[in-house]
């Protein structure tokens, strides 16, 4: 007969979390936009550091990181480079960010974009462009998570019935309590992760090594399978170029959710100091690449790479075990998954729906948490057809997101930047990613959304050069923000 405590201990978790994002709320009325949206601008530090990085590492430190590991080897690394120049994004945009919000009401990216050019449309469309790579960030969290109840069920939860069990538990907190819930939820599932990480990690190393050291782990696979130790990895079909174009997209692509969670914060002060601690936090993924790589020699016929730390616990692990990482699991996934749906929400509410309906601030406020429903109800049908590798999800949706970036350029480094330059090189980009994703996927195996940019960035410079800048007072309010320190 099954041992059900790993179920038990991931629903245990699934409550807790329900508990938790609902009590957020308390004291605070959610009628305000602002409120509801970022959180009133008041998350101290340690509640930031914890937002951020619970926010940024997702299913992918119990799923993506092994399963890569487990299929390719030392690529699994790109995630090295694009968490640390996250840190230092935040430490260097995350003040100005907060300026911008605080002294002009932005509460999204797309309104900071709209307010720069002086145009809601091209509010509008970068926040519907912004959506495609946020969705696919929770759709890939959605999947993770559905898999994980699948997996300590037994089978007995379907995938399509744990989507729609981590959507509903979801949409019910964030409808009640917003970027509150978010902060308060990440705070528990941050801490919940770092645990569970280093405790699978070190079991699993003392298992295969009979020490506490992955060197002699290391020593074999350099000894016995030297292919997972070089670039751009052992599976064969990734070519360095694909490897390296797809870190270039992913530092590039300034999502949504982190510019909310930026907002959200108490004072410039407070994004700069959680900041510096947030490396501490990534070190959280270490001890589950381990676990991928030991999966190489426990578990040679796995075939699917994304399930090696699940099925190693389930294996090898006592039942507690396995039932603790199947809670991590889950809250890696939702931890990620809420700051998506609701930053969807609140953008296409504020940046699509109200200018071009002329609504009110306060019913525009109740819109956006209304608006949660079609955005879960989309995300639980992509992600019950299940549509392919993590991570690779992820990578597609990226690659859309990365198209904004000459909004990004002009509002914090070139000021000649012009609309019409933004909305061409956006148009441009947009439509060479989705070509070479769709009919000729990443030819010369370099990744579709840096194409995007070859195309996007000189076009973006040549129309600009030609046309009309913005209003002198705008560009004078947003070069004081972008050059203070």
């Amino acid at each position: 007969m099954m041992d059900m405590t790993p179920l038990w201990l991931t629903l245990l978790y699934i409550a807790l979390a329900l508990w938790i994002g609902i009590r957020a709320r308390r004291g605070h009325a959610m009628t305000a936009l602002e409120q509801w949206g970022v959180a009133g601008r008041s998350m101290n530090a340690m509640m930031l550091y914890l937002l951020i990085g619970a926010g940024s590492v997702s299913a992918y430190t119990f799923m993506g990181a092994p399963g890569w590991a487990f299929s390719r080897g030392v690529a699994v690394f790109y995630v090295v480079i694009y968490l640390s120049y996250l840190a230092v994004v935040a430490w260097y945009f995350g003040p100005r960010v907060w300026t911008l919000g605080a002294r002009f009401g932005h509460v999204t990216q797309a309104s900071a974009i709209r307010d720069r050019f002086e145009s809601m449309a091209l509010g509008a469309l970068a926040s519907l462009v912004m959506a495609i790579g946020t969705l696919a960030y929770a759709v890939l969290q959605t999947m993770g998570a559905a898999y994980i109840l699948s997996v300590m069920s037994g089978g007995m939860i379907p995938i399509w019935a744990g989507v729609l069990m981590v959507l509903g538990v979801m949409g019910s907190y964030l409808y009640i309590s917003g970027q509150r819930a978010i902060g308060m939820t990440n705070a528990f599932q941050g801490g919940l992760m770092l645990f569970v990480a280093w405790l699978v990690g070190l079991w699993a190393v003392h298992d295969f090594t009979g020490g506490w050291t992955g060197a002699p782990l290391f020593e074999r696979l350099a000894a016995e399978r030297p292919e997972f130790m070089t670039l751009p990895g052992a599976s064969g079909n990734m070519s360095f170029a694909f490897w390296t174009t797809s870190i270039i997209v992913s530092m590039l692509s300034f999502l949504p959710p982190v510019w909310t969670q930026w907002m959200s914060a108490r004072s410039r002060e407070t994004i700069r100091r959680s900041a510096t601690w947030l490396p501490t936090y990534y070190v959280v993924i270490l001890p589950m690449v381990v676990v991928g790589f030991i999966g190489i020699f426990t578990l040679p016929e796995l075939s699917r790479a994304d399930t090696v730390a699940l099925e190693m616990a389930m294996q090898t692990m006592p039942a507690w075990v396995a039932g603790l990482l199947g809670a991590g699991t889950l809250a890696a996934a939702m931890s990620s998954c809420e700051p998506f749906v609701h930053s969807v929400a609140l953008s296409i509410t504020r940046d699509v729906i109200q200018p071009a309906l002329r609504l009110e601030d306060a019913f525009t406020a109740r819109l956006a948490r209304w608006m949660l429903l079609p955005v879960l109800a989309l995300v639980a049908v992509l992600a019950i057809s299940e549509p392919g590798n993590l991570v690779m999800i992820l990578l597609v949706g990226l690659g859309f997101a990365a198209q904004v970036l000459p909004a990004f350029i002009g509002m914090f480094f070139w000021f000649g930047a012009t609309r019409s330059g933004v909305m061409a090189g956006l148009l441009a980009g947009f439509a060479v990613t989705f070509a070479l994703t769709v009919i000729w996927p990443n030819p010369l195996g370099v990744h579709a959304g840096f194409w995007g940019l070859l195309l996007n960035l000189p076009l973006f410079v040549a129309v600009s050069r030609r046309t009309r800048l913005a209003s002198e007072e705008t560009l004078q309010r947003f070069y004081e923000v972008a050059r203070q320190p």
